[in-house]
């Protein structure tokens, strides 16, 4: 039985993967290495546009809502940490998202969880990076061999170094654009006075935090490389199943807004998943129409367990028994990094090439075709033959916890 690694970057958007046909830029050359041992989706989206939306999604196939708007994790929610180590899979995380700490209920199952949330930051780069990230999982790496290499692991990932504030090392900023040469107060200035401020009326101002962003990606593409090398050099690397993902984009701008708060436009939740087996010798793209919610479930699989009533998601894998069906996603309709006690939700579903969103503030809807206006610019919901239809997707979720 092989191990199964879990590796999530925050704020990755798809369109800078190199997997993914961007490959003007090359910020993610060792990513883009993999892809011949890659399974990969093209329509995976993420449940939710930010970070305490999309993880329940992610490491308990739940919905964000589904028990009201609790600030820390439910009781009720089922970590995928849990299911594994009841079945004496070992479990281990390796983390600097402060939203998925101890303090919030997320240690819960795991044999061996790092926060980092004891570790010396500041304000201008307020989390651990990727290195040191990937030296604490190092170090637990050359633990479990010594003590017990032949039980099955389980491994999350999580890095935090493409996130907001934006401060990449001066060498990746340079590989992206020579042009730019700023100091750290500098970049951080740019955070504080235009992008908390969700400011794009300076639109030179926006390409450069979109600079510093892929510049973050390009440093995050070598923490990569890094960890890949680890397990390598620990000998389990051709015996595991590694996912790469995100919880979620940012925006630049699309639809009048920067980062990530509550909507569900595609920078934001067209996600890229990669299931990297060194087994496979060839690439495959999968069209089918997933979410994120499908994690927990198809890590199941392959640790050969049998399906948990608590998951709302199904198995990826076999991809020919998958059951195609429309994509949920849901969170608070936010501006700003914290959600405030009078934001409501929004919603979202998505079927074939049709989405509908829901904007509980105001009772707003709209819908796109993404087929013909993949940047979601034309508003269908007074137009569209399907919209009540769609609509009624849409209506059994709305307050449901109540």
């Amino acid at each position: 039985m092989k191990n199964v690694i879990l590796l999530t970057i925050d704020t990755l958007r798809k369109d800078v993967l190199g997997i993914y046909n961007n490959n003007e830029m090359n910020l993610t050359p060792f990513i883009d290495s993999l892809s011949k041992h890659a399974l990969f989706f093209d329509r995976f989206h993420s449940s939710g546009a930010y970070t305490q939306a999309s993880f329940p999604g992610i490491l308990t196939s739940s919905y964000y809502l589904e028990y009201g708007k609790p600030k820390k994790l439910s009781p009720r929610r089922l970590l995928i940490s849990e299911v594994l180590q009841r079945n004496n899979i070992t479990t281990a995380a390796f983390h600097s998202n402060p939203y998925l700490s101890d303090f919030f209920g997320w240690n819960r199952g795991w044999d061996t969880f790092y926060d980092s949330m004891q570790d010396e930051v500041s304000d201008m780069i307020p989390y651990v990076s990727g290195a040191q990230v990937n030296q604490k999982a190092k170090l637990w790496l050359e633990g479990y061999i010594q003590s017990d290499a032949t039980k099955p692991f389980f491994l999350w990932m999580h890095y935090m170094d493409v996130h907001e504030p934006y401060i990449p090392k001066k060498q990746y900023l340079q590989y992206v654009d020579s042009s730019i040469s700023l100091k750290d107060n500098e970049m951080f200035d740019l955070f504080k006075n235009t992008l908390l401020k969700r400011d794009i009326s300076d639109l030179k101002k926006v390409e450069i935090l979109h600079t510093l962003y892929c510049a973050g990606v390009r440093e995050t593409d070598e923490y990569v490389k890094e960890f890949f090398n680890i397990l390598k050099q620990s000998k389990v690397l051709e015996n595991s199943i590694i996912i790469i993902t995100t919880d979620h984009g940012d925006e630049f701008g699309e639809h009048q807004g920067l980062s990530h708060d509550g909507k569900f436009y595609s920078e934001l939740i067209d996600s890229p998943f990669l299931i990297i087996d060194f087994e496979r010798e060839k690439k495959e793209l999968c069209n089918n129409l997933v979410s994120n919610i499908d994690i927990s479930p198809t890590i199941l699989n392959w640790f050969k367990l049998p399906p948990e009533d608590k998951f709302e998601g199904q198995s990826l894998l076999p991809l020919d028994k998958y059951h195609e069906r429309g994509v949920y996603g849901e969170a608070i309709g936010k501006t700003g990094n914290h959600e405030k006690p009078t934001d409501l939700p929004v919603y979202y579903y998505r079927e074939d090439e049709l989405k509908i969103i829901y904007h509980q503030e105001g009772e707003l809807w709209e819908i796109y075709d993404l087929e013909n206006d993949p940047e979601e610019n034309n508003n269908l919901i007074d137009l569209h033959p399907k919209t009540k239809e769609l609509k009624e997707k849409i209506y059994p979720r709305i307050n449901r916890w109540e």
